[in-house]
């Protein structure tokens, strides 16, 4: 490929030169299912092998193909959408009051950890928000919380972390009142923090669960390991909490751009040679702009690094806005707050209602004619995907 600078898809980037499959079969047996699934179902979005509906003007029968998207959140296109569509539900779901973010981050020494047990992005993920609701508790109310695991840093570093959105306040625990102007020391938090995930490692390595990395292969014994531990317990954890803020929209946002799309997005992509690939990415401990150069192949290693497995729950709510109890508590939430009930329903924008809104342009209507298309007939993929998965995996299908 000739040098691209502007307009780069990372799609693009896959398939050049045959980066995906050279870094797949050098790689193979490190590949988790999910990557190989969500990789094809990117580079399948919107061609024959995902299949297509047929629309036909009644009038002058010209016909138009609209090719199925994949719905990954790996791909760039799928991933907008459906970042779109969340913001736009948890805007209209979320009660208007006051909110406060916080991040809960690991010091470096634990992140290679994650890496080696994946189950553990699942038993960090409640303790903030048990953390919130604990310490509501001890100020009567019940609080709304949502939270959200982020593997990544915005140059693509493995940095495990966990962004947490929490009213300022909430839902007596009679349900009778709204106790507002809660406030959450920042001591406090650090401290418990850095106490439970400490004990979550110590409970592990006990048990036997716990797979360490090359560089600590020598803390073999209980003692060993938490002597190593209690090193850290001695070092500086950080959690970060941004200013309380009735700005429910900016803080859905902050979070939201983050949920259901690949960790870097196309237009921090600056330029692709066909061997490099270098973006930009805003440096937060000095606030400028920095730029990094990896080879194709790199780059697409750290990419899908971040691609969860399957059925793992990204963002998870809690408190009154916990699934089994939302539709009890809501209701009384959005009383006590006077706020009307029209903003529990959800928003699902259809591609035909988003590009309207997006160009301004139908494309349901006949450009002969300007007559309404009308459905003709469905075309349905030839057979199930998940033989080419398994015939990629297994190295049988060349998919580039």
């Amino acid at each position: 490929m000739e040098f691209v600078s502007g307009q780069i898809k990372i799609r693009d980037i896959f398939i050049d030169n045959g980066n995906w499959w050279k870094l797949f079969l050098a790689h193979r047996e490190l590949m988790r299912k999910a990557i190989i699934v969500n990789v094809f179902k990117m580079l399948s979005c919107r061609t024959s092998l995902l299949g297509w509906h047929v629309f036909v003007c009644p009038k002058c029968f010209h016909s138009i193909k609209a090719p199925h998207s994949c719905k990954s959140r790996f791909c760039s296109s799928c991933g907008k959408k459906n970042t779109d569509n969340w913001i736009k539900t948890a805007f209209n779901i979320l009660p208007d009051t006051l909110w406060q973010h916080i991040t809960f981050t690991l010091p470096d020494h634990l992140q290679p950890f994650l890496w080696l047990n994946r189950r553990l992005f699942n038993k960090l993920s409640p303790i903030p928000a048990n953390i919130i609701k604990d310490l509501a508790a001890q100020q009567h109310f019940i609080p709304g919380i949502y939270s959200a695991n982020h593997t990544f840093g915005r140059d693509l570093k493995r940095n495990f972390h966990i962004h947490l959105s929490t009213t300022a306040g909430g839902l007596a625990l009679d349900y009778k009142s709204w106790i507002g102007n809660a406030y959450f020391h920042h001591a406090v938090l650090k401290s418990i923090w850095r106490y439970a995930v400490i004990a979550l490692f110590r409970s592990e390595f006990k048990a036997g669960r716990l797979k360490l990395p090359h560089q600590l292969k020598h803390l073999n014994s209980y003692s060993a390991f938490n002597s190593w531990l209690n090193f850290l317990y001695q070092k500086t954890w950080v959690v970060h909490l941004n200013k309380q803020s009735n700005n429910r929209k900016a803080t859905i946002e902050y979070l939201g751009k983050y949920l259901k799309r690949p960790p870097l997005g196309e237009s921090r992509l600056k330029s692709y040679d066909g061997k490099q690939v270098v973006f930009e990415y805003l440096d937060h401990y000095t606030n400028t702009t920095q730029t990094v150069s990896l080879a194709a192949r790199d780059f697409l290693a750290k990419l899908i690094a971040h691609i969860p497995d399957r059925y793992f729950r990204n963002i998870r709510y809690y408190g009154f806005l916990a699934n089994r109890v939302r539709g009890k508590l809501l209701p009384v939430v959005y009383k006590l707050l006077k706020q009307s009930q029209n903003y529990a329903r959800s928003v699902f924008c259809r591609w035909r209602q988003m590009l309207i809104s997006s160009f301004g342009a139908d494309p349901l209507r006949c450009p002969s004619c300007n007559t309404q298309l009308r459905f003709s007939y469905l075309v349905l993929p030839a057979r199930s995907l998940n033989p080419f998965y398994q015939e990629i995996a297994h190295g049988h299908f060349q998919l580039l």
